[in-house]
Parts: structure tokens; C-alpha cells; sequence
């Protein structure tokens, strides 16, 4: 039943917005689990483990970013199959649908941008934003006596000196050690922190819920059946330990290099580009002095004393939004 949540979830119709499997619900071990929607599945154990936390894992926020979907599918099977156990509650959120059966990163505008309760904005991507800020706030208040938690996978839209990195939204929420723990024992080589608010999925759940969140990028955007999910083997045992409600595997913060935003390069105007090769991969460092952005309306962006490195670089952007991140090295701290 859970393949077929995700199948219907992509084949219907997308102006259907109540598939006829919406609501049915279902026997696992240690638990259950209910259809919400298209795209929305609970589980909810019979008990509730000691180390668990109220989970929302969500993927297919981009369309065209299949190696989560496939990797999340994995651990839905082994729990059809019997080969592991529901003991915390979890929501889990296919994204984008539209983007998704069109292989796309969007379809209108970019989902990952929309995610803050004022949005009044048109569109299917905002209809899917509501939709799904509505499903992220009634899982939280059904389960507030439980520490937050949010994943958010994603895969790059290009190569990466760190192939697998942990983007740490800005909220007045602090970020527990015990994270930085587990990515580190779930193959992360990287983390890095955001300085300002993102109206991301992530963003979201840190800001308005105060939950443990994170943008976890997991390699490079491929289409489905051309991902090596190898390499992501440490973090579907992660995920699958958090479904059990147990601590997932720890490794040692040393295992991350942290990185923190210094500049946010934006597209202010229709003349604008990037200095350096459409290809580029994230975390590639720039001398001082080098420019690394034109733009008629906001000038030259030059790095300035200190060599930075560049992240989500990205001239094709919307207007206004943004192109890339530089960033610096930082101390990821235990504390």
C-alpha cells in the first residue's frame, strides 16, 4: 500500500486534490499508517519510543531531484516488508508533484522559496506550499510533547567538492550538537550555516516550530534509476532509525567542515552573470580580489580580503532572488 501512495501520489491528475486512496489506512509493524493526501503519509506507532521525535522527512521539493525519493521509497518497502518497525511518529511529504512527474526542478516558480505563513502569492507552487505548511503545523500540534525534527533532502543541481552537505537554516532556534553527531555518522561531509532567514521548507519548520531542521543535499540531480544510492546507505539508516524511534549512529564533528555565509550575491537586473563557468562545483574557492559577479543595477561582487568559496551558484535565477552564496570556514562547536 505504501508503493501504491507513492504511485498515486505521482500518476493522478494534479488538479484532483482528494486522490481516492486519501484517507485509507494500513498495518505495519509496530504501528500503522493513514493517507493525509497526495504526497502526505503518516505513520503512528502503537508506541512511542523513548529517543523519539516528532519527524517530518520530506523530498521531492524539487522535481527533478529523484535520488531522496528513491532512497525514502527504500525505507518505506523495508517497512511493508516487515524488516523494520514504526516507534516514532513521522510525516512524510512528496513534494512538488507536478515538478516531479515532469522531471523538473519547478513548474512555475521555485517551491523552496515560498515557505513563510504571509504568502499570498498565485500559482500551483503556492497552492503546494499552503498545502503543505498546513500538513507541517497540524503533525507538530498533534505531537508537541515530542522534540521536533525536519529533513528536508535534496540533490544539487551540480557537482560538489562535498557530495553530501547540510544546509542549517538561521532561526532564533538553536542547532543541538547532537545533530552535527548524526550527520557526521550518516556520510555528511559539510555543514553549513545560513545568516539570515530562507523561506525554505527547512527554514520553516526551525522558524515557526522550533524544530531540529536542515536542507540536506545528498549528490547531484540525476533522473530516476541513474542514482548510485550507495553512498547513501549511512543516511537511510539514519532515517530508518528515526522511524524506529531509536538514536540514529553517531560519528565525531571533526568528520564536518562547517562553512558560514559571508555574502549573498543577488540578480538585480536582466544584465547580470556569473564570472566563472556554468559548471563550477559548490565549495570552489576564490582568491581575494577575484570578481565573481556582474550586474548593470548592483555592480561588480568582488571577495574581498579573505579567500571564500562558492555554494548554489546559479545566474538563471528569477530577478531579485538569489544567484549564489559565498562562504568561509567556521568551527562546528559541541556545545
Amino acid at each position: 500500500m505504501l508503493a501504491e501512495w507513492l504511485t498515486a501520489s505521482l500518476e493522478a491528475d494534479a488538479s484532483s486534490p482528494d486522490r481516492p486512496i486519501k484517507g485509507r489506512e494500513g498495518s505495519l509493524s509496530g504501528g500503522r499508517y493513514r493517507i493525509e493526501g497526495p504526497g502526505l503519509l503518516r505513520l503512528i506507532p502503537d508506541t512511542v519510543g523513548a529517543d523519539a521525535r516528532a519527524c517530518v522527512l520530506s523530498v521531492g521539493i524539487h522535481g527533478n531531484e529523484t535520488a531522496p525519493i528513491e532512497l525514502l521509497g527504500d525505507c518505506l518497502a523495508r517497512l511493508e516488508a516487515g524488516l523494520a518497525s514504526v516507534g516514532a511518529p513521522v510525516l512524510v511529504i512528496l513534494g512538488n508533484l507536478e515538478a516531479i512527474r515532469r522531471n523538473t526542478r519547478f513548474v512555475e516558480t521555485n517551491l523552496n522559496r515560498l515557505f513563510r505563513r504571509e504568502l499570498d502569492q498565485p500559482g500551483d507552487e503556492a497552492v503546494r506550499a499552503r498545502e503543505l505548511m498546513a500538513a507541517v503545523d497540524a503533525f507538530f500540534a498533534d505531537h508537541s510533547q515530542l522534540p521536533r525534527l525536519h529533513y528536508d533532502l535534496h540533490t544539487a543541481i551540480r557537482d560538489s567538492h562535498y557530495p553530501r552537505f547540510v544546509v542549517d537554516p538561521f532561526a532564533e532556534t538553536r542547532t543541538d550538537s547532537e545533530q552535527w553527531h548524526w550527520m557526521a555518522g550518516a556520510g555528511i561531509q559539510a555543514a553549513l550555516k545560513q545568516h539570515q532567514h530562507s523561506w525554505t521548507f527547512s527554514h520553516y519548520s526551525k522558524h515557526y516550530h522550533g524544530a531540529q531542521a536542515f536542507t540536506l543535499e545528498l549528490g547531484k540531480a540525476l533522473p530516476f534509476g541513474h542514482n548510485d544510492l550507495e553512498p547513501l546507505e549511512p543516511m537511510g539508516r539514519l532515517i530508518q532509525s528515526l522511524i524506529a524511534g531509536q538514536l540514529p549512529e553517531s560519528g565525531e564533528i571533526q568528520q564536518l567542515d562547517g562553512f558560514a555565509v559571508a555574502v549573498e550575491v543577488f540578480r538585480e537586473s536582466e544584465d547580470f552573470a556569473l564570472c566563472f563557468a556554468d559548471d563550477i562545483p559548490n565549495f570552489t574557492e576564490f582568491a581575494p580580489g577575484t570578481v565573481v559577479a556582474r550586474d548593470a543595477q548592483a555592480g561588480d561582487t568582488r571577495i574581498g580580503d579573505e579567500p571564500l568559496k562558492v555554494v548554489f551558484p546559479n545566474a538563471r535565477v528569477e530577478l531579485g532572488a538569489r544567484a549564489a552564496l559565498l562562504v568561509r570556514p567556521v568551527r562546528l562547536t559541541s556545545a
